[in-house]
This record gives C-alpha cells, sequence and structure tokens, in this order.
C-alpha cells in the first residue's frame, strides 16, 4: 500500500508514544481500489491535547477532536499541507438531522468505526498494512456495493446529507446501491430538508462532476430526492413532446446531459436544464404542441433554481447565458457575418464553444445520430473568421475620453448612446471600425437629441435582434 512518507511518520510518531494509530476511511477504500486518495485520514486514542504534546506545529480549532498536523513544506508530497489526526469518538443524538448533538472520546476502535456512513468507509489500516474491517466493507469493495453500516434508516436520521453522498459514492466509484440502504433513502428522502443549501450544492456539483453523473440524476429521481432538491426537473417527467421528438422533456434532459462530452460542471448543469421552461411553455397537445420561448422561461427558472443552491453569480450567469442562448438559428444560407458577431455579442466570446457543445448534447439527446452537421462545423468557421471583429463599444477604435474634446461636450449619457449607434453601425460592417469614420460619424450623431441618439441605436439593435429570432422560429418551430 502506497502511503505517503509524511503520513507513515505519523503513525509511527503516534506508535513510538504508545498509541494507537491507523489511517481510516476514505483514503483505505482508495487504496484498496488502486486509486490515489485525495485525503489522509488518521485515527487514534490520544486525546487532542496528547495529539498536540506529540505535534508541536497542529492545531485544534474544533470539538470533534481532530487536530490538523502541519506537514513541514520542505516533506510535502502530493501538496499535502495538513493530515488530520481525529481521537476514536462516538456521537450520540442528532436532533438538527445533520449534526451529533454530543461527541465523546473513546478508547477503542470499533467504536469509531460504529458511527461511520458506509461499509467501504469503515476501514481502518495500520502501519503493518493489517485492515480491520468490522462491517463487511472490503466485501462489499469487490461486489462494488454502497451499503449503509448498521440500519440505514438510523445512519440517514443521523445525517440527512448521507442519503446524497450515497448517490455520489455510487457515481463516482460506478457501485450500485444495496437495495435495503435505497429503500431506507426513498423512505427519508423529505429529511434532506433539514439540510443546509450549500451542502447540497457541493453534493450536487460531485455528482454532475462524474463520468456517470446520468446515473447520479436517476438515482436522485428513483429515490425521490430530485423532487426536493430540483422539483422543475422533476415536473418535467412524463411531459411529451411533439412530432419532432422521441423523449419526453425529462427524458431528453437526462440523455442531454449523458451526451456532453464538455466535463465542466458548468455545461453540464446547462445541458440537464436548458429545456426546464418547456413545460410552463407548453402550447397544445400531442404531435402539434408548442414550445414558444420556452429558453427564456428556461433561464429564468434555471436562474431561480442555482440561486436557491448557492451557486456563485458566475455560475449563475453562465449557465443561464446558455440556456437562454441554445436556440440561436443558423443556417449557413442566410447567416451573415453581421449576425455572428450579434451572437458574440449577446452570447460572449468565452462562451462560444460552451453554446456548441450544449447544441451537440443537445442533439444527441434528442437521439439525432449526427452530432456535428456541416452547420455547426460552418458557424465554428465563422465564428474563429469574426473572432477579432467588433463586438463591444471596448472594441470600437474610438472612445468616451476621445469623444469628449472633440465634440466639446462634457461628461453625460449622450458620449453613451453614440457610441451605441456607432457600434450598431460597426458591427452591420467591420471596416468602419476606424478612426477617420468614427470621428466623421460621431459629429453628424452629435446633431442629435439624446433620445434620438438612444431610439437610433435601440431600433438598430432591436431591429436586428427581431430579424435573428424570426428566422430562429422558422428554423426551430419546435425545439
Amino acid at each position: 500500500m502506497n502511503i505517503p512518507k509524511q503520513v507513515q511518520e505519523i503513525l509511527e510518531k503516534l506508535e513510538k508514544n504508545e498509541y494507537e494509530a491507523y489511517i481510516v476511511g476514505g483514503c483505505v477504500r482508495d487504496l484498496l481500489l488502486a486509486k490515489t486518495p485525495k485525503d489522509w485520514d488518521i485515527t487514534t486514542n490520544a486525546k487532542p491535547e496528547e495529539i498536540m504534546k506529540v505535534f508541536e506545529d497542529s492545531k485544534y480549532e474544533n470539538e470533534f477532536g481532530t487536530v490538523l498536523v502541519k506537514i513541514a513544506e520542505e516533506d510535502r508530497e502530493e501538496n499535502l499541507k495538513y493530515v488530520e489526526v481525529t481521537t476514536y469518538r462516538s456521537e450520540q443524538g442528532y436532533s438538527d438531522r445533520r449534526h451529533p448533538d454530543e461527541v465523546k472520546f473513546e478508547e477503542e476502535l470499533n467504536k469509531d468505526l460504529e458511527r461511520r456512513d458506509f461499509t467501504i468507509n469503515a476501514l481502518a489500516m495500520n502501519l503493518k498494512n493489517e485492515i480491520t474491517d468490522l462491517f463487511g466493507g472490503q466485501k462489499d469493495i469487490k461486489k462494488k456495493i454502497v451499503r449503509a453500516v448498521g440500519e440505514p434508516s438510523d445512519r440517514f436520521k443521523e445525517d440527512a446529507l448521507r442519503m446524497m453522498r450515497t448517490i455520489r459514492f455510487a457515481v463516482q466509484l460506478n457501485f450500485e446501491i444495496e437495495p435495503k440502504t435505497e429503500r431506507a433513502i426513498t423512505k427519508l428522502a423529505g429529511a434532506i430538508k433539514f439540510v443546509s443549501k450549500e451542502r447540497i450544492h457541493d453534493e450536487l456539483v460531485k455528482i454532475i462532476s462524474s463520468d456517470h453523473s446520468t446515473k447520479g440524476i436517476l438515482l436522485l429521481h428513483k429515490t425521490k430526492l430530485l423532487q426536493y432538491i430540483i422539483p422543475e426537473l422533476e415536473n418535467c417527467v412524463g411531459v411529451k413532446q411533439n412530432k419532432h421528438h422521441t423523449y419526453t422533456v425529462f427524458k431528453h434532459s437526462v440523455e442531454s446531459l449523458r451526451n456532453t462530452k464538455n466535463k465542466e460542471y458548468q455545461i453540464r448543469l446547462a445541458s440537464l436544464l436548458h429545456d426546464i421552461g418547456k413545460p410552463k411553455a407548453k402550447d397544445g397537445k400531442g404531435e402539434e404542441a408548442t414550445f414558444y420561448n420556452h429558453e427564456y422561461t428556461g433561464a429564468r427558472m434555471a436562474r431561480k433554481i442555482l440561486q436557491r443552491l448557492k451557486f456563485s453569480a458566475d455560475d449563475v450567469e453562465r449557465i443561464t447565458n446558455l440556456i437562454r442562448n441554445h436556440m440561436f438559428y443558423y443556417n449557413t444560407d442566410e447567416v451573415t457575418a453581421a449576425s455572428v458577431r450579434r451572437l458574440i455579442k449577446k452570447v460572449g466570446k468565452e462562451n462560444l464553444q460552451d453554446l456548441i457543445d450544449l447544441r451537440v448534447a443537445d442533439r444527441l439527446g434528442s437521439g439525432t445520430p449526427k452530432a456535428m452537421p456541416y452547420k455547426l462545423r460552418h458557424l465554428q468557421y465563422m465564428f474563429k473568421k469574426v473572432q477579432n471583429d467588433p463586438v463591444s463599444v471596448k472594441m470600437l477604435k474610438i472612445n468616451g475620453d476621445e469623444l469628449m474634446p472633440l465634440l466639446k461636450i462634457e461628461p453625460s449619457p449622450k458620449i453613451g448612446a453614440i457610441l451605441d449607434v456607432l457600434l450598431s453601425e460597426v458591427i452591420e460592417d467591420p471596416e468602419l471600425n476606424n478612426k477617420e469614420f468614427l470621428t466623421k460619424r460621431s459629429k453628424e450623431l452629435n446633431k442629435l437629441e439624446l433620445i434620438q441618439l438612444q431610439e437610433q441605436a435601440k431600433e438598430k439593435i432591436e431591429e436586428k435582434r427581431e430579424e435573428d429570432d424570426k428566422k430562429m422560429k422558422k428554423g426551430f418551430y419546435v425545439k
């Protein structure tokens, strides 16, 4: 077993001071699976104050018996800065369904292993590579099973987040959930409401980021957890589409996630939630049902979902931007470089490849065999062709600081309005983005009143946007 030198030294030092010491939990599981552990945890019968005497460069800032032992910078391997060394403990009462009401330090290892969540995590190993396994964890690893320690309902009543952790381990390890453990989750699913949204967020991101994220979403649905975490997605179950779609909205969403090659969780979430607005936007029944503007409805719904689950502002903007624009129209015979520049302005250059990744997942999730048709390849070519063309005021060859002395006006909204009009014209023809034209044109625009400038800029932008939207609806009668 390949245990880092620093971890071995901590174990040796504890034993030298006549204490028991074991690596414990996930690191033992990972070693048995021939994986490199991300974290190393040690358990011991030494009390926190005794651990701190053995390791002078350590700190103890909690009530759970966990001491952080610092690894000297020159001795660090694999960026291992601290190792958690925790006193054997048992736990009593979980009135908030999350944290123990009482923590008791114990003298025996078995007491510590009894409190752990799953058999595959209730393993301890000493320096001789001898494994203590009281609950059949090694057998479950061989059988690829996630099983709760003892009575599953008791484990989930102690800590409701363990229900999501069960699914997370199942998808990260590609294990199956033991039937009794799964039934307990289904029975107690409503208790997830006692868990903070931040903790749910963390587990959801780990599930979505795994190689078997689709399996995770289906397990959340099967165990009833999904209706408490993302009820809006649960509402897509059984919602039929129309003659252009084989799958229901929920099935299509899950299949889109399955076919998302991009491994970033933000893109995967966009794939999962991109049609979340369809149940609300649905008009009509059967093969002729329509879902006009479902992308805008979906973006608003996704924003509420993501904010509720405590995603960062950057994540919320990135994901909702993709959902709002996933219906972009593109026909190689009709779309001009100007319309591609407008799409770049609307979506953001940094999000273009993500948008294509979402579109490919959407297509494959609909049962379309050809993921990257000619038009999407052509769009990638056009993106590259126009990537340096002006799509924002900042890219104009003239700025506000230059306009004020040129036009002899003070800082005012009129400067911004003139720049907006200039941009709308340059988007149509990038050749106009030169100092000579912009100087001349800005003098002409300065003769107009502010309201006229604002209306002119708005008209140009809205006119093109409506033109694009009409084409989009024409090309995508329904999604």
